[in-house]
């Protein structure tokens, strides 16, 4: 194959063409060849196709470069991670190593100073280890910000002139509302209020230099101690997640659904079964500035109080919610037995739990057989039942009064009894 050029353009450069850079002559060459090939006169040059391959590549090898460099022109912004991508880092147990910080080294020097030939020892102290505090933040969700091991920070050893040591900085971990904090099986600690603390590890006493050991029998002690290391202790932090109210009901009974409904929270949603493997809490405004916190907890199964689907992991959670919205799915055959089962695994899980104030909602009132098993499921229980549509809205206004009664008698009930009432 050849490749037609007319001879006009096969001039040779003149002296100042020949100082342009070579990038530059290959991008006016590829230009050429780009109108030649539209054109063809009969005065012509024949060049072979060995000849146009090194020219093809360099005008290949010059718009990569420019796409390179357009790339490197571009803002490099960290991307932000998706809501479902933030979810999946939900912690709620944590093995972790704690080492108090070490304490300095005592001195072992003496006065120097002139015409003052015995001047004493002047060793100072060394100073303490840092301590190692958990602390609760209301900001943290999750304990996936704490790492598995911290090390205190160390004292500084001590100096001449009876100059004592710096102790080491306390260090602070933030750990969310409704941390336990285990030693083996032994439960230390429990952080279940806003400012708690606990000293998960002490920092070690700073040594003690040669002025400490000065009496009247040893004028001129040399003698110094070191630094004793740091408190070391392995503690188990699990998170028992703090609401007011706790959804619960069986996978796809539309618990995640109802929440996104009621307030501002968007848990996953889809049409199978545990959707939600971690729990989520959305919060739901009233006047007066009063706001309600309302936990979905995942789905629980028939056997739950046996860790069938992960029920023990699910079912912690549940704990610390004060009142409970019993969510039904209405288009089930026989939805009484739904209430039935859930409330018998409560009670084997943590006895007294199914006794606690809660409300039974009958979920997706929308569907055409739901209507005819609502007046069975009232019929059964005895007692008030919310049907309502997630997906719809459909009497949400009810659930929203009945959620605001549950709470302000909770809040009477915990200040009749001198505590103070949880507030998000």
């Amino acid at each position: 194959m050849t490749l037609i050029i007319p001879s006009s353009h096969l001039q040779p450069l003149s002296a100042a063409q020949a100082m342009v850079p070579t990038r530059l002559v290959l991008a006016r060459t590829c230009t050429v060849f780009d109108s030649v090939l539209k054109w063809a006169p009969s005065t012509c040059a024949v060049l072979k196709p060995s000849q146009l391959l090194p020219l093809q590549a360099s005008c290949r090898l010059l718009s990569v470069g420019i796409v390179d460099h357009a790339k490197h022109r571009e803002p490099s912004g960290k991307k932000l991670l998706s809501e479902k991508k933030l979810k999946r880092h939900f912690v709620d147990h944590r093995r972790v190593l704690f080492r108090g910080g070490s304490g300095g080294s005592g001195m072992s020097c003496f006065h120097s100073e002139p015409r003052k030939e015995f001047g004493g020892p002047d060793g100072g102290d060394g100073g303490n280890g840092g301590h190692i505090i958990l602390r609760v933040d209301q900001q943290v969700k999750s304990l996936s910000s704490v790492l598995s091991q911290y090390q205190g920070f160390s004292g500084e050893d001590g100096g001449s002139k009876n100059c004592f040591g710096r102790g080491g900085a306390t260090l602070y971990i933030q750990v969310p509302v409704g941390t336990l904090v285990k030693e083996g099986d032994e439960i230390v600690a429990d952080l279940s209020h806003l400012g708690d603390e606990y000293v998960a590890a002490l920092g070690g006493a700073g040594g003690k230099g040669n002025r400490f050991f000065l009496a009247n029998d040893n004028r001129a002690p040399v003698t110094c101690t070191p630094g004793q290391p740091g408190q070391e202790r392995v503690l188990y932090l699990e998170l028992k997640t703090m609401a007011h109210a706790g959804m619960v009901g069986f996978p796809n009974a539309g618990k995640s659904s109802l929440l996104r409904a009621i307030s501002n929270a968007k848990p996953a949603v889809a049409s199978y079964p545990f959707t939600t493997l971690n729990p989520h809490v959305g919060i739901v405004h009233y006047e007066g500035h009063q706001q309600v916190a309302v936990a979905d907890i995942p789905g629980i199964i028939r056997g739950a109080h046996q860790n069938k689907g992960l029920g023990l992991s699910f079912l912690r959670h549940i704990e610390r919610c004060r009142f409970f919205l019993y969510v039904v799915d209405l288009s089930l055959p026989e939805p009484w037995t739904q209430v039935d089962d859930l409330k018998y695994e409560l009670e084997k899980y943590e006895e007294g739990l199914s006794e606690r104030s809660h409300v039974i909602i009958a979920n997706k009132i929308d569907l055409p057989q739901a209507r005819a098993h609502l007046l069975q499921l009232q019929d059964r229980l005895g007692q008030e039942v919310i049907a309502l549509s997630a997906l719809t809205g459909e009497n949400l206004e009810q659930l929203l009064l009945h959620l605001k009664v549950l709470h302000d008698a909770h809040i009477e009930a915990e200040l009749e009894q001198g505590r103070q009432p949880l507030r998000w």
